[in-house]
């Protein structure tokens, strides 16, 4: 996501060091006595912040995590955050391949991937969220049910991911190539994804079980 660089942006996220970690590979097997909660989500790109701030309001005793890694970006998300009790919460302004490091083997219960970049060039398939260097990251750092959540408007996108996947042996759980036809109040729709739904453009959304061993 691009967005105009703010001056505010990076006092900002070093003023709130309590919640912008800074070293998140300090708290790697450690986040729910952190965060004081037993279930743990985290959102990478997680943009404006939109969906795991509604998200952490709406479920006020799960752990939830944002990661982006565009510090404007993420300065509007930490703002978004700390206005509402967040004692639950944290944000990580880094780029997502460091992933391994921040989190133990087995620690998340859900990985939420909201409207990535669909990087659409095919010699930037690499760097594509669902690409399989990632979701080798995400079986070691899930347990044993934990899951990937994706929603995004962008077929080929939602494609090159079904098939990754696939690839990968992990258990597609849920599917849907119009997710937004039926309502789904547990689940927050962001400013984005509202822009999408007014044109009548469908959301696709997956739900993916790492394989069992």
């Amino acid at each position: 996501m691009r967005m105009r660089k703010k001056a505010w942006a990076e006092p900002f996220l070093k003023e709130n060091a309590d919640f912008v970690i800074e070293k998140p590979e300090i708290w790697a097997g450690h986040w729910r006595e952190k965060l004081a909660c037993q279930r743990l989500r985290i959102e990478i790109g997680s943009g404006k912040g939109d969906y795991f701030t509604k998200m952490a309001a709406m479920n006020p005793d799960e752990g939830w995590i944002g990661i982006e890694k565009e510090h404007n970006v993420a300065a509007v998300a930490a703002k978004k955050a700390l206005a509402q009790p967040h004692e639950h919460m944290a944000l990580i302004a880094q780029d997502a391949d460091q992933l391994s490091s921040w989190f133990a083997k087995g620690e998340l219960d859900v990985i939420h991937l909201n409207f990535s970049d669909p990087w659409p060039k095919s010699g930037y398939a690499k760097r594509r969220l669902s690409h399989a260097r990632f979701l080798k990251q995400y079986e070691a750092l899930l347990n044993q049910q934990g899951q990937v959540i994706m929603k995004t408007d962008n077929s080929k996108l939602f494609e090159f991911s079904l098939t990754e996947f696939s690839r990968e042996n992990w258990q597609l759980r849920e599917v849907s190539v119009d997710f937004r036809r039926q309502p789904h109040p547990e689940d927050a729709i962001t400013e984005y994804e509202q822009k999408f739904m007014d044109l009548g453009q469908p959301i696709y959304r997956a739900v993916w079980q790492k394989k069992v061993i």
